[in-house]
């Protein structure tokens, strides 16, 4: 009776070929990169966009109105991303308390971020500013802000509507952060 329990232990164990599968993510198509202008009359600034994202024009913040007209979110339906646009004119804002402000709101994210890399923006249309790249499980690893310094600041941030991961986040995070350098390499003030 002992040889047969061994004989029945041993025998599923002897055909076995299993081989756990490596962890792995969804292939992602990438379209291919083509731009458009986004040059609508009243706004007080114009750049390029990809065509296969689109441009709403932003008229809530939490619920209130927004605080101006110009707020837009750039959207990317097949990726569930969307970048969160807001301007504010320089004069009744200070640029310094701005400034401070773009910085504030990156360093929320030093709960979860295990580096901020900012680096400064210098265009040849003369726009200036600073790229924030946040390392780590963060809703925002992307987010950079716009100013000529006297009368305009524009800042921006990349989000997915999805729970924050670097890894299977990361190779369309590094895909739509092209088409973000691409905006600001592009922008201009009106």
């Amino acid at each position: 009776m002992f040889g047969g329990l061994l004989f029945i232990a041993t025998f599923p164990s002897c055909n076995s070929d299993y081989t756990p599968k490596p962890k792995g993510y969804f292939r992602i198509n990438f379209p291919k990169k083509q731009y458009q202008l986004f040059n609508r009359p009243g706004y007080p600034y114009s750049f390029e966009y990809p065509v296969y994202a689109e441009v709403i024009k932003d008229s809530s913040f939490f619920g209130q109105e927004t605080e101006n007209p110009w707020w837009i979110n750039i959207t990317y339906p097949q990726f569930n991303g969307t970048v969160y646009v807001s301007y504010k004119k320089i004069g009744a804002n200070r640029l310094d308390k701005l400034v401070n402000d773009a910085y504030t709101i990156t360093n929320k994210h030093t709960s979860k971020a295990y580096s901020i890399e900012d680096s400064l923006i210098v265009t040849p249309n003369n726009i200036y500013g600073t790229f924030f790249r946040v390392g780590g499980n963060v809703a925002t690893a992307n987010q950079f802000f716009l100013t000529d310094s006297t009368k305009h600041f524009l800042r921006g941030a990349l989000y997915f509507d999805a729970t924050p991961n670097e890894d299977s986040l990361g190779i369309v995070n590094n895909f739509l952060i092209e088409d973000v350098k691409h905006m600001i390499n592009t922008f201009r003030w009106k």
